[in-house]
């Protein structure tokens, strides 16, 4: 949630953000009054309370036959304090709520608009001419990676939809070897970059998922199992998230980085008829997600750091893409910046989602009561999150790799992980 020192004493920054984002300004003015009336009811507790005390030492000093009538005087004073705690801290919750329905501040950078009005940062390689390379098919088309997968024997669709539904899969043969290449690149990357790595659960609790923000515009997204209360993550940083919740942090070394490795699972709400065939959007997947812990002034430059460790994936796995900055009206609610890394897709001449970081700034961390001790007492730390590799990759890799006789030639930092250059048509 953001910071009720800024809601007071700058509320229009406040409401350009969410304007910003599409969102509904009324929220602010909603706080404002909330956290007016929280302070209002915690000053009557706070004087009656005083007074109690005072009362209190009246009554013991009265003389004996004043105090029967001091005692009746000083136990609906009591019933009075009560009352106004019960109103202090329902107004406390009522507060609570109305600053959670308001957005993390965008930062000053990011470009304004919808999910089109993205800012291109770089663009990094070129992508092939299949058509000059004669790497079509019948119709002229490039071979989506489905096409070339079921070749190599690598994914099955067609018993994943058996087994468990639609956008389900098996990832068979060299398409597990592949997936488990990849991620193990990722975590080497990760542990030679000095993250710690983790395998996460993925089962959480409603307080640890909320904390994140994803039950919030995402929740038609979550997985529940509504026996045991408990939610399916749809990626690690919310375990991560998590990791540290109601706790005080040491970061006289540095930031804390860790890098999660989990299933993820996602129901894919309002995405119907959108990237159904293959392995594009689907319910279930794996994931290396990097997330850091740090001070709130070093939180800008962790940013950079994720991307870079993100770009060099990309770049030792030669796969051509672009960097583009997420604009506000894009961004999930507790992200402040959001940085995605697209791989080239050639069989639908579009560019894909493979990676994103955010910069999260104190939004998380006030929600989970993640702090550092500093000399004025204790202040939120801020979060990141960034991913290193996710099961999608596979898309890219095996439609930017293929050769004209359905083989894939693997880069050859998975090349010395699977004994092999090339993965050949079954």
């Amino acid at each position: 949630m953001i910071d009720v020192k800024v809601l007071r004493e700058d509320p229009a920054s406040v409401r350009d953000s969410q304007v910003r984002r599409g969102s509904d300004p009324a929220t602010v003015d909603a706080a404002l009054a909330a956290d007016t009336a929280r302070r209002e009811a915690v000053g009557a507790f706070e004087r009656l309370r005083a007074e109690q005390k005072s009362f209190g030492k009246r009554v013991s000093a009265a003389p004996k036959d004043e105090k029967a009538a001091l005692v009746q005087q000083a136990k609906a004073l009591s019933d009075d304090v009560k009352a106004a705690q019960a109103r202090a801290e329902e107004a406390e919750t009522t507060l609570d709520a109305a600053l959670r329905r308001i957005d993390n501040l965008v930062l000053p950078q990011v470009p304004a608009g919808g999910e089109a009005d993205f800012a291109v940062l770089k663009e990094v390689g070129t992508p092939r001419d299949f058509a000059a390379e004669g790497v079509v098919d019948a119709d002229g088309a490039v071979p989506d990676h489905l096409a070339v997968a079921e070749g190599l024997r690598a994914i099955d669709v067609r018993r994943g939809a058996k087994v468990s539904g639609s956008r389900f899969y098996f990832l068979t043969g060299p398409g597990a070897r592949l997936e488990l290449a990849l991620l193990g690149l990722a975590m080497d990357t990760a542990v030679e970059a000095g993250l710690t790595p983790m395998i996460t659960p993925t089962l959480v609790r409603p307080e640890v998922m909320a904390g994140t923000g994803f039950l919030g515009e995402h929740a038609a997204e979550v997985y529940r199992l509504e026996a045991d209360d408990l939610y399916l993550v749809g990626t690690s940083e919310v375990a991560l998230a998590g990791y540290h919740s109601d706790e005080i942090l040491d970061l006289a070394d540095g930031p804390l980085r860790y890098a999660g490795w989990s299933a993820c699972y996602r129901r894919e709400a309002g995405s119907h008829g959108k990237d159904t065939r293959g392995i594009i959007r689907v319910h279930q997947f794996h994931k290396v997600e990097m997330f850091t812990f740090c001070e709130q002034a070093d939180a800008e430059a962790e940013h950079e750091r994720m991307l870079a460790l993100e770009e060099g994936m990309l770049g030792a796995l030669g796969l051509p893409y672009r960097v583009i900055d997420v604009a506000a009206g894009d961004l999930g609610s507790s992200a402040a910046r959001k940085l995605d890394c697209e791989a080239w897709l050639p069989s639908q001449q579009r560019w894909l989602e493979l990676t994103s970081t955010s910069n999260c700034t104190t939004f998380q961390a006030r929600r989970l009561g993640v702090r550092v001790r500093g000399e004025d007492g204790t202040r939120p730390v801020a979060t990141l999150n960034g991913t290193l590799a996710t099961t999608r990759w596979l898309v890219a890799l095996l439609e930017n790799n293929q050769q004209g006789d359905g083989s894939v030639v693997l880069p050859p930092a998975l090349a010395a992980r699977l004994g092999t250059d090339v993965l050949a048509p079954a």
